[in-house]
């Protein structure tokens, strides 16, 4: 049977970059997910008698606001409903589910890179038919309808158990619980020649996978160890667990530093890797070198047709407009198609669906090809191994390859984290007042040749996105990028970008944080960082 339930709207359920993420004790408020669902279910408009696919990375609450999920896709004339065993979908392998059962959308359960457990952080994204992140103007259709929510409906029963595989009906709906990781790794098969990698590990090539107690320590233990035939306990960390073993599952320098740490000694494996809590994101790290994002991206584009399935060379490249210009060297030398766009994997959506891309990327770890409408760590894990496969070199010399053919773009990202909201604000509109006149001025050697607020027009639905971040660009091609983060859930994240080309190949061996000195201290200067926030030093150098 079929319930209406009235409620009262909420004020705080605008999605972010990435749906809605607040703490945990904030979505466990009477009616706050459901609300948010309802509206989800509300501005998709058209569901009678679709499919939807339901997930989540395995955090605290997951379980619960599934089977909210299910009982309410019952109650708002959905046919069928496609959800992992346990409650488990990685995003990528949503994606995926949502494109091969041609479904009407899904919901994804997760707040990513964000810390779990009962004070933890949670979140619920909607992704449409294609497989990707809602566009805005469906997230702008669903904040709209959250503003006006009087009532949802719900199937009074309980949702059925997500423990064994099968179907179950709730009304005229159908429930199938399916194993999560089965697609996905069959899609994995047909993109990498599984051949070659497994000779690479079979002649003694060593790796570690550290899945961060999160949601792709099933996929990495079926895909490396089971299907490639890497050592049982090359993936650490493999059990997703509600609270990611009181860790946190963003797989940067400060959280993967054990990783990290077994990469640079001497005895150390060749090749490392980690990914996230809903496992979109991937951190690469060679013997003795951490591979930046940017880098990563921009060697993954220029070798992908070592991969069977890119073995006819790639459209163009998509980047996020704070992603280091590492990749359009590429894509110049290739003579393919290169797009910046805004932060949010949503906007390469249609990118991707026209064709004019087939790899993107963005500084936030995240890697993705047209095999889905996600970013992809694994994916991204599995190409760097098919590279490594085929070319039989270290990371680190390829790395070194690839500099002294395209230069070095010398990169970091630093983040302020829970900054005081009105602080940050005060910084940014600061810089905007300061853009118009900033043109010309010197900083040390350094002088200003442009300055801008970021905006963006799609090539192909003609859809602008403006305020996308602040631009300062010096001579010589050197730019500091400063923009607010729509991921955090408390306060504001101030993330700031630095960027220095250096062509000279006998330069590539500096030091970052060297090559980057007076970038940093001028970063810190003009935007006032000390002064507007009482922050000294970053709480994290990616």
């Amino acid at each position: 049977m079929i319930e209406t339930i009235a409620t009262k709207p909420f004020n705080d359920q605008k999605p972010g970059t990435s749906g809605l993420r607040k703490s945990v004790p904030h979505f466990r408020q009477a009616n706050y997910a459901e609300n948010f669902i309802q509206a989800i279910f509300d501005a998709a408009d058209s569901h009678d008698g679709e499919t939807l696919v339901i997930g989540g990375d395995g955090r605290f609450y997951n379980r619960e606001v599934i089977q909210t999920a299910i009982r309410m896709a019952a109650g708002n004339g959905y046919g069928r409903v496609v959800v992992g065993r346990g409650g488990i979908l990685s995003t990528p392998a949503a994606s995926n589910l949502i494109r091969i059962r041609k479904a009407a959308g899904g919901i994804i359960l997760s707040a990513s890179h964000n810390p779990g457990g009962p004070k933890g952080d949670f979140g619920i994204k909607y992704n449409v038919a294609n497989g990707g992140p809602a566009p805005e103007k469906i997230t702008t259709a669903i904040f709209e309808r959250t503003r006006t929510m009087s009532q949802y409906r719900i199937w009074s029963g309980d949702a059925p158990s997500l423990a064994e595989l099968g179907e179950t009906k709730l009304g005229d709906m159908v429930v199938e619980v399916i194993d999560p990781v089965a697609d996905y790794a069959a899609l994995m098969e047909k993109l990498f020649d599984f051949g070659q990698i497994r000779d690479l590990i079979a002649s003694g090539f060593t790796l570690r996978f550290d899945a961060m107690h999160a949601v792709t320590g099933p996929y990495a233990t079926e895909i490396l160890e089971n299907r490639l035939g890497a050592p049982l306990g090359t993936v650490i960390n493999g059990e997703p667990l509600e609270d990611f073993g009181g860790g946190h599952p963003d797989p940067n320098a400060v959280h993967a530093a054990t990783l990290i740490n077994q990469l640079m000694a001497p005895n150390g494996p060749d090749f490392g890797a980690a990914s996230d809590g809903d496992g979109d994101r991937n951190l690469i790290v060679g013997k003795g070198i951490v591979v930046s994002p940017s880098d990563s991206l921009a060697v993954l584009a220029a070798n992908a047709h070592l991969a069977p399935a890119y073995k006819d060379g790639i459209a163009g490249i998509a980047r996020s407009m704070p992603t280091s210009q590492a990749a359009d060297r590429v894509a110049a030398k290739r003579g393919i198609g290169m797009y910046e766009t805004p932060t949010g994997w949503k906007f390469f959506g249609t990118l991707l669906d026209a064709g004019k891309v087939t790899i993107c990327g963005e500084e936030s770890a995240g890697t993705g090809s047209d095999h889905v409408r996600e970013k992809d760590g694994l994916w991204a894990v599995l190409l760097w191994l098919n590279i490594l496969a085929v070319r039989r070199e270290s990371v680190q010399a390829i790395l070194e390859s690839h500099w002294a053919e395209f230069g070095r773009n010398y990169y970091q990202r630093h983040d302020y984290e829970e900054v005081d909201a009105k602080a940050a604000e005060g910084l940014m509109g600061s810089l905007h007042d300061r853009l118009a006149s900033m043109a010309g001025q010197r900083f040390g050697t350094l002088v200003v040749s442009e300055a801008d607020d970021f905006s963006y027009k799609d090539p192909v639905d003609g859809s602008v996105a403006t305020g996308q971040g602040v631009r300062i660009v010096f001579s010589g091609g050197s730019r500091i990028v400063y923009r607010l983060s729509g991921t955090g859930t408390k306060g504001a994240t101030l993330r700031v970008y630095i960027e220095r080309f250096e062509p000279d190949r006998t330069r590539h061996d500096i030091a970052p944080e060297q090559a980057l000195a007076e970038l940093i201290d001028t970063a810190s200067a003009i935007g006032e960082i000390g002064k507007r926030t009482g922050r000294t030093a970053p709480d994290v150098i990616t």
